[in-house]
């Protein structure tokens, strides 16, 4: 059985990670840590745990990998920590909060011979697989251009602390906003579904609504608008925003030489294929994952598979720098008002 640890007890650890090991036969929960030690002790009670009261303590206790859901501010340092301490690592995303951190967590692993996986969970969604797999055979053939978007209400109800005050609202912990939080989702899903890397971005990021408690607006961006260009020649958008009042919006479309693919975007069908000739397939796959709508993600399996069978992960650190470059590159993008080249 392999032994592991939460680092950050917050939302996604208590709904995502915890129950996702707890729930695989080949590991146990041993070791919680939360800044917040009461909430770690509540929650080393129902699993059957033993909670830290600092992270250097839990990295010196015999755990053999740890999820890392702490703030983004603090992700490079404790998974560069838990690596040198010879654990293998599931880092939350966004990977780090510049791009010198990410590289330096990937180069961290490589040094410790440990591995280290980011959790980017939209790859493993049902549709996305079997949308890779089509797009793979042909089925629109050369992909030309595209569109998605991940936009909902914002992450004061969602955070394990509500309100206004969240800490997805303030930069000294978020570090970034919609674009980071939302944004490296999906633009690592382009690159995974169209099999190429962005090269170019061009991008506005903008407080459009949020507030904290006292009224002033928030330090991080809600609303980020993107043009990706990758090295294959396609060209698409995505649209991220905390401001979607109403339903959700977890979708992407993707035209092609022959056709066109429609992901999460059909009221009735979670995949749809129109090809050149008119002809149209669906495919009921399964139903994204939302706030309020958590499903086994995938992730956890994964990363203790790579672990008891000895390979790299599903979604290695290095695979998750181009997306993280796309995102630093459509940040400096908004604040200098050009267009900026990444990956190259």
């Amino acid at each position: 059985m392999i032994k592991v640890g939460l680092i950050g007890c917050g939302k996604i650890g208590q709904v995502r990670h915890l129950p996702e090991y707890a729930a695989n036969k080949d590991c146990v929960i041993t070791a919680l840590y939360d800044i917040n030690l009461e909430r770690a002790k509540e929650l080393a009670v129902k699993y059957n745990a033993t909670a830290y009261d600092s992270v250097e303590a839990l990295l010196a206790s015999d755990v053999e990998a740890v999820s890392i859901c702490s703030a983004n501010t603090s992700h490079a340092e404790i998974t560069i920590a838990a690596l040198r301490a010879g654990k293998h690592v599931l880092c939350e995303k966004p990977m780090a909060t510049t791009l010198e951190d990410s590289e330096a967590m990937v180069a961290a692993a490589k040094e410790a011979g440990k591995r280290l996986m980011i959790g980017q969970n939209q790859r493993l969604a049902g549709a996305h697989q079997k949308a890779k797999e089509l797009i793979d055979a042909g089925a629109i053939g050369k992909v030309l251009t595209f569109k998605t978007a991940f936009c909902h209400g914002g992450p004061e109800t969602w955070s394990v602390d509500p309100g206004l005050n969240t800490w997805f609202f303030d930069k000294k912990r978020a570090a970034m906003g919609a674009m980071a939080d939302l944004g490296v989702h999906k633009t690592d899903l382009l690159q995974y579904l169209t099999g190429q890397t962005i090269v170019e971005v061009s991008a506005m990021l903008s407080v459009l609504d949020k507030k904290f408690a006292d009224g002033s607006p928030i330090t991080v961006d809600d609303n980020a608008f993107v043009i990706y260009k990758m090295d294959g020649g396609a060209m698409g958008t995505m649209t991220v925003s905390w401001t979607n009042y109403g339903a959700e919006d977890n979708s992407t479309v993707l035209w092609g030489t022959e056709g066109v693919l429609k992901i999460y975007d059909h009221p009735d069908h979670t995949l749809v294929l129109v090809k050149k000739t008119g002809e149209t397939e669906y495919y009921d796959v399964d139903q994204i994952q939302t706030n309020d709508n958590q499903t086994a993600s995938g992730v956890i399996d994964m990363f203790i598979d790579c672990i008891k069978d000895e390979h790299a992960p599903y979604i290695t650190g290095e695979s998750a720098l181009t997306a993280m470059r796309a995102v630093f590159g459509a940040i400096e993008s908004s604040e200098k008002g050009c267009v900026v080249k990444v990956n190259g």
